[in-house]
């Protein structure tokens, strides 16, 4: 599958999570009932992908880490907050960079409705 494909399944999961939890929860039950829809239809799913900033020949582990890698291809990151804002983007964007992915999700549970509280971000296209 393309990385759009696997976008448009994604979101779909993600709104059945949000259909039957609500908004309001701790990102981190949003997140486990996430990985359970996306193994569930066969998606490999990584979490809490540790994510080193490489500067030339110079690694640093600073604690970064990916929310979720979907399919190799994908990356997730959840958020249960008022609203996204710049810096949200920005992590997302770094992280797409720095692990040379085309495209990423952010979803924000924290909303009356899932579809206003989904950005996607791609990465040199």
């Amino acid at each position: 599958m393309k990385e759009n494909e696997i976008s448009s399944v994604i979101i779909g999961c993600a709104i059945e999570v949000h259909n039957k939890l609500g908004p309001g929860l701790l990102e981190s039950a949003y997140q486990k009932c996430l990985i359970y829809e996306l193994e569930k239809i066969g998606f490999l799913v990584e979490q809490e992908l540790k994510m080193p900033i490489v500067y030339k020949d110079l690694t640093l582990n600073h604690g970064y880490r990916i929310d979720l890698l979907v399919e190799k291809k994908i990356v997730i990151e959840l958020k249960s907050v008022d609203a996204i804002i710049d810096i949200h983007e920005a992590q997302l964007m770094t992280y797409l960079k720095l692990g040379n992915y085309k495209l990423g999700l952010i979803l924000n549970f924290k909303t009356k409705l899932l579809k206003h509280g989904i950005r996607r971000m791609v990465n040199g296209l």
